[in-house]
């Protein structure tokens, strides 16, 4: 296998192209195809009043979903920054990215097997699975950042995967709900079959597009030899990190930063649809093609604001889409179902949140990545950037739900956020200019 050298083109595209492999599963499972087909499966074998039964108790569907996806985070949460330090340790960052990739991929495959209520512990066990592998998985992807591009091209080469996630799942995701959405075009007459090929589909996409990564990502960068007690020299790993985090106030001021717009930016993501179904009373067609729109949308931002950030800096350009990012929740508290056209004031705001949900994502990866001191242990690094986003999706919910239960309305939920925006907007100005970070 040719060796590229840091910064090549071909190392770099060939490290963005796994976004391109992996996006396909927050987009087509966690967004848009599975969330509907569990509701639906669910709703048809309900008690009267709503509940299914699991594990000898009734749950709400939405709630007991909620709680899977919750207690995946919290597994990655706990996990990660320990298998990361033992994979700097050990220098084989690229089998634990393959090893989660793998989970991710068959769990999402196995997600075809959820026929009925006698098959719901596979969706529940299976949800918790591909959540573990997906997010696992990117710990060790982005670890790689700093390797493969010299800190001037990581804005460019971190929207770069961002614009091939987003074209990719753009994509796959159109296939999939013209198989959902009109079956008898490919000679499917069962109602669940659709969307189930699609879980397979997934899986596979995300499986077989990752190997062009894994074909020319390095292994072992440092050439580390470690030995044999290499679990406890990991933990050892694992502490010094944390230790130089603590004290290193610029990645301090970033993560803290990091978590309050993760909160925003992580909570409105996951709860768009609900609001806009269950606040503006807007029919699934409505919000898939919401969805839609704000992926292409994001596209565009992602290419857009890593040229700005080259031209201002990047926490100028992190600083001006967390103003945006209040202005939509300001504008999302205005939004009111007796409004008329009140869906084409939704379809402005997805644009909005797409405009910056891309430019975000990217440059928050590639300026975390550029803050990082000269070390080797870059995955340990980047676990403690993963639990810091993971702890806030987590508080996001929670602040997000307890508000709707005090006012009975998710506008006040949403005005809340843009709170957490401010609070990123004041730290992110503590940072201090470096030579690649103004």
């Amino acid at each position: 296998m040719k060796k590229f050298e840091k910064g090549s083109k071909k190392l770099t595209k060939a490290w963005a192209f796994y976004d391109w492999a992996n996006s396909v599963y927050p987009l087509v499972i966690s967004t848009a195809i599975f969330p509907i087909y569990y509701s639906s499966m669910t709703s048809s074998f309900a008690n009267d009043a709503g509940d299914i039964s699991f594990l000898g108790a009734y749950w709400d569907p939405t709630s007991l979903y909620d709680y899977t996806l919750a207690f995946s985070f919290l597994i990655v949460a706990g996990i990660s920054p320990i298998l990361s330090a033992i994979a700097d340790y050990m220098g084989n960052k690229l089998k634990f990215m393959k090893f989660f990739c793998l989970l991710g991929s068959l769990s999402v495959m196995c997600l075809f097997f959820f026929t009925g209520p006698d098959s719901l512990w596979v969706a529940l066990t299976f949800t918790i699975l591909a959540s573990i592998g997906f997010w696992g998985s990117i710990v060790f992807y982005n670890a790689y950042l700093p390797e493969v591009a010299f800190p001037e091209q990581q804005d460019k080469v971190s929207a770069q995967g961002f614009i091939f996630g987003y074209t990719g799942s753009v994509l796959l995701l159109i296939f999939s709900l013209a198989m959902v959405q009109m079956p008898e075009w490919f000679g499917i007459t069962d109602p669940t079959l659709a969307p189930r090929i699609t879980f397979l589909l997934v899986g596979i996409w995300w499986l077989g597009f990752a190997q062009i990564t894994y074909r020319n990502l390095p292994n072992n960068t440092f050439n580390h030899k470690p030995e044999k007690d290499f679990i406890w020299k990991g933990l050892k790993e694992l502490k010094i990190v944390f230790k130089e985090l603590v004290n290193y106030p610029q990645l301090k001021y970033f993560l803290v930063s990091f978590f309050c717009f993760s909160v925003g930016v992580q909570t409105i993501v996951l709860m768009a649809g609900i609001f806009g179904s269950k606040e503006l009373g807007l029919p699934t067609s409505n919000l898939i093609f919401t969805i839609i729109l704000v992926q292409l949308v994001a596209i565009l931002g992602a290419f857009l604001f890593s040229k700005l950030s080259t031209k201002i800096g990047n926490i100028r350009t992190l600083k001006l889409t967390l103003i945006i990012w209040g202005g939509v929740c300001l504008l999302a508290f205005s939004l009111d179902v007796n409004q008329a056209n009140v869906d084409y004031y939704f379809y402005c705001l997805g644009i909005l949140l797409g405009f910056v949900l891309g430019a975000t994502q990217s440059i928050g990866r590639s300026t975390y990545s550029k803050l990082l001191p000269d070390t080797h242990d870059h995955a340990t690094y980047f676990s403690f950037y993963d639990v810091t986003e993971k702890i806030a999706i987590v508080l996001g919910m929670l602040v997000f739900g307890l508000l709707i239960a005090l006012t009975g309305s998710m506008q006040y939920s949403v005005l809340s956020l843009a709170f957490f925006f401010l609070i990123a907007y004041i730290v992110l100005s503590r940072i201090k200019a470096t030579k690649f970070v103004n």
